[in-house]
C-alpha cells in the first residue's frame, strides 16, 4: 500500500466520519445543539475539502495509485452515507432521499467492481454528471447539518433540502447514465435470458 500525502488526506477523511456522527451523541452539557450543529458542519466541510485536495495533489505530484483510486470513492460514500443516516435520525432528511442516494452508491459501486472484473472499468468511469451530483451532495449536507439560519437570513434547512432533492434527481440520472453505458456488456456477459 503506497503512503503519501494524498492517501493520508483520504485516511483523514475516513477518520472524520465517526466524528461527524459522534458529535450528535454527546450529552447536551458537553455540547449544546447549536454548537453541535456547527461542529458537525465544520468537520464535514473539512472532510469535503480533503476530498478535492487529495485528488488535486495526487494528480499534480503524479502520486496516483490503484489503492488511492479505490479508497477515495469509498471514503466519499462512507462520508455521505454516515451524514445522511444521522440527518435522517434527526428528522432533517426524508428516508426516501437517503435510500435513493445510498442505494445508488451501492448499485454503482457493485457495477464498477463487476466491470473491473471483466476488464471494462473505463466504460463506467466517473462522469461529469457524477461529479456534479457529488458537488450538490457535498454542499447540501453541511447546510442540513447546520440546520439554522445563516446570518439570520438564509434558511439552511430549506436550502439544503432543496439542494439534496436536486442531488437526488442527479443521483438517479447518473445511475441510469452508468447503467446505460454498461448495458451492452451486461447483456453480452449475461447471455440469453
Amino acid at each position: 500500500m503506497p503512503f503519501n500525502i494524498p492517501i493520508l488526506l483520504t485516511w483523514l477523511r475516513v477518520a472524520l466520519i465517526p466524528l461527524v456522527v459522534g458529535i450528535f451523541y454527546l450529552p447536551d452539557h458537553v455540547l449544546a445543539e447549536p454548537d453541535r450543529n456547527l461542529a458537525a458542519t465544520v468537520i464535514f466541510i473539512v472532510a469535503a475539502v480533503t476530498d478535492w485536495f487529495d485528488g488535486y495533489l495526487a494528480r499534480r505530484w503524479n502520486e496516483t495509485s490503484a489503492f488511492g483510486a479505490f479508497l477515495d470513492p469509498v471514503a466519499d460514500k462512507l462520508m455521505v452515507a454516515g451524514a445522511l443516516l444521522v440527518l435522517m435520525q434527526l428528522g432533517r432528511v426524508d428516508a426516501i432521499i437517503s435510500f435513493i442516494i445510498i442505494g445508488r452508491e451501492i448499485t454503482i459501486s457493485a457495477l464498477r467492481e463487476w466491470m473491473a472484473e471483466i476488464g471494462a472499468r473505463k466504460s463506467v468511469a466517473v462522469s461529469s454528471l457524477g461529479k456534479i451530483k457529488t458537488a450538490a451532495q457535498m454542499v447540501a449536507i453541511p447546510m442540513l447539518l447546520f440546520h439554522d439560519r445563516l446570518f439570520s437570513v438564509i434558511d439552511m434547512q430549506l436550502s439544503g433540502t432543496i439542494l439534496l432533492w436536486i442531488a437526488g434527481v442527479l443521483t438517479v440520472w447518473s445511475m441510469f447514465y452508468y447503467l446505460r453505458r454498461a448495458w451492452p456488456l451486461i447483456k453480452e456477459k449475461a447471455g440469453p435470458m
